[in-house]
């Protein structure tokens, strides 16, 4: 029996191990922590136990992440998204747990099921997996399809949801005559606390975070933090309900208030370790044993939930206005089973309302279906056309729509993204009768911004039949307007593949991935954050009297040198810093016993570690440091200071070689 401490060792060590390894190959860091479970568990190598200590821990991991998900609820965001939301996703829940009566009738033969428990069932198994989900359909960029906004609006009711099912479910486990007192007392309290926390505590958390921020103390920040939400978790669980009740009441809370945003980011790294160690202990109960003895039951509780879900998802979606081809792809984004049902099926275990070989088959088969969900994604684009009739049609018709548009246009510019930049870049082009064609993936932008007689249709920048379908043959520039690199990264590789050396410009948000977006075919690069300052710096130059042809001069001169003598900056403690290759600027002073003392800029071969020498500065004398010219046989000495330009990895290396 390892002591606390080894078993600490063990859960963190595997938990790196298991994100390193899935994150190598591309996969949610989700499915490596439930891998690390399942293997270092009692019933495998048996190197940890799903102890109580570490049961309380993985307990709080949940906390945080309802707490998360409740600063993502506010009111703007689900009157937005209501008919999706609490129409089809509404749908897709209630209608899973019902169905799930008859369908336990079928289980009689095998185990016999109650009706409390076949809903208690219906409920996990209608949960799909947020995390894994989100992450894969970001990575495809297809958040903002009509398919991505269906999976985002049916995992929003399906968080919404646990809530409820978290005060259903203990209520089940009662005696049927007093089901009803007891849903009853448990929904009179949570409209009371609802009430008191939304009419008083909405104003008093508004005004206490103000008094707190006021003070400047991060370390106090955290604590006020922390406070609120294990307090509230404490509060709702002292009533006789959740803790994640209480969480996720806590982030709706702060969600309306002007701190919602470093809150957000103050949460994740207890939300995600802690989160971790939930999935770790998930995957620890997976018994090997039952699943060998029991494989049929557990092959039928995978294909059965599946085949079901994905049935159920696609008919509502379809009757919800949708394509076949899109309700296909939404049923098989979401058929896999969720975090949130692993959280229900311990609490239905807690309360012995199924047979513990039958919550080991379920189980089971909820991890073996997470595990398939990236193969279903990735191929669902090439499902859905099979097994959709119209959906090459449909396809056709956009490509058709998108061919029709830049049919008799020729030396246009291709605008991937019509978001504000795109907008405003087109108004521009309109104003010069300057010929384009835009691509965008919001139907809604779409739908308006062509009503409003602006060039633009529906399609996907990165698909190589879109950006033929565009004229991209006869275009004269692509314009790349995503905030997102790795998306336009995408578009990038196949602009190089169907005509290589295509001018094309593309905006990002700062100069951290100016090197890779230029090494992947990049005409030019428009860093944001560094034109922002130009225009700046061209503003104050012009109230100091500095002539106009002047500033026009010395501003042209630094977009000509690929921003080079305004890339990077002196990073602070506060900065963020996005990756190693995010460029900087950084000091670098010699010793008397440094390497590189009495060496030249020449003969130190900088500019082949990928860095730069932006200037020399030098003690002459008993005067202050000056700045020298610099030359290649500028030769260096003890106590000079180097101010080198250069990627974080680069800039570290080109310090060690200098301070030898």
């Amino acid at each position: 029996m390892p002591s606390v401490l080894q078993l600490t060792l063990i859960l963190l060590a595997s938990g790196v191990a298991g994100v390193v390894i899935f994150r190598y190959f591309g996969l949610p860091p989700i499915l490596g922590y439930l891998a690390i479970g399942v293997l270092i568990g009692p019933h495998a190598l048996g190197l940890a136990n799903d102890s109580e200590t570490v049961k309380y821990l993985a307990e709080f991991g949940v906390v945080f992440l309802m707490f998360s998900i409740g600063l993502e609820f506010n009111l703007h965001k689900l009157r937005a998204m209501r008919t999706i939301v609490f129409g089809l996703g509404g749908s897709q829940v209630i209608l899973t747990m019902l169905l799930a009566v008859p369908a336990s009738l079928l289980m009689n033969w095998i185990y016999p099921i109650s009706w409390q428990a076949a809903i208690a069932l219906g409920g996990a198994l209608a949960m799909s997996s947020t995390a894994i989900v989100t992450k894969l359909i970001a990575d495809r960029s297809e958040i903002e399809t009509e398919h991505g906004r269906n999976i985002i609006g049916i995992l929003l009711f399906q968080d919404l949801a646990v809530v409820f099912l978290l005060i259903l479910i203990p209520s089940l486990g009662k005696n049927p005559g007093d089901l009803f007192l007891a849903l009853t007392a448990a929904s009179i309290k949570i409209t009371v606390a609802l009430a008191l926390i939304f009419v008083i505590g909405q104003t008093l958390m508004s005004r206490w975070f103000s008094l707190v921020a006021k003070l400047r103390s991060q370390e106090l920040f955290m604590l006020n933090l922390l406070l609120i939400v294990l307090g509230m978790a404490g509060l709702t669980e002292h009533f006789g309900l959740s803790l994640a009740l209480g969480a996720f009441l806590a982030g709706m809370l702060i969600a309306e208030t002007p701190y919602r945003h470093q809150v957000e980011e103050d949460v994740k790294p207890f939300r995600d370790v802690l989160l971790g160690l939930f999935f770790i202990t998930v995957g620890m109960l997976l018994d090997f044993e039952v699943i060998h003895q029991q494989w049929m039951l557990v092959l039928l509780l995978l294909i059965g939930p599946l085949v079901f879900k994905f049935g159920l998802i696609a008919l509502l979606s379809r009757a919800f206005g949708s394509s076949p081809g899109i309700s296909i792809r939404t049923g098989l984004c979401l058929a896999q089973a969720g975090e949130f049902g692993f959280v229900l099926l311990n609490q239905i275990d807690g309360l012995d309302l199924i047979d513990p070989a039958l919550s080991q088959a379920v189980l089971a088969a909820m991890l073996l279906s997470m595990f398939g969900a990236p193969f279903l994604i990735h191929h669902s684009d090439q499902i859905a056309m099979r097994f959709s009739t119209n959906e090459w049609l449909l396809q056709s018709l956009a490509l058709t729509r998108v061919a029709a548009k830049s049919v008799r246009t020729e030396k246009h510019v291709i605008i991937c993204g019509f978001g504000r930049s795109g907008q405003s870049l087109a108004r521009m082009l309109d104003q010069e009768k300057i010929p384009y064609i835009a691509l965008d993936m919001d139907p809604d932008r779409v739908k308006e911004a062509a009503t409003a007689g602006d060039n633009v249709v529906y399609g996907d920048a990165s698909r190589e039949n879109y950006l033929v379908a565009a004229g991209l043959s006869r275009a004269k520039a692509v314009v790349i307007t995503y905030a997102d690199t790795p998306a336009t990264l995408k578009v990038l590789h196949q602009v190089e593949h169907l005509r290589p050396g295509m001018t094309v410009l593309v905006r990002t948000k700062d100069d951290a991935d100016l090197g890779k977006l230029q090494a992947a075919g990049a005409t030019e690069v428009v860093p944001e954050l560094i034109e922002g300052s130009l225009m700046m710096a061209s503003h104050v130059l012009l109230i100091m009297g500095v002539p106009m042809r002047k500033v026009v001069r010395r501003i042209t001169s630094a977009r000509e040198a690929r921003y080079s003598l305004l890339r990077g900056y002196f990073r602070g403690v506060a900065d963020e810093v996005d990756s190693k290759e995010s460029w900087r600027l950084h000091s670098v002073t010699l010793l008397p016993e440094s390497a590189s003392i009495g060496q030249t800029l020449e003969e130190l071969h900088l500019d082949n570690e990928g860095v730069s020498v932006q200037a020399v500065r030098r003690k002459i004398g008993g005067s202050d440091y000056v700045k020298l010219e610099l030359t290649p046989d500028l030769r260096l000495q003890a106590n000079d200071i180097l101010v080198l330009s250069g990627n974080s990895e680069a800039t570290d290396l080109a310090e060690s070689k200098l301070l030898g």
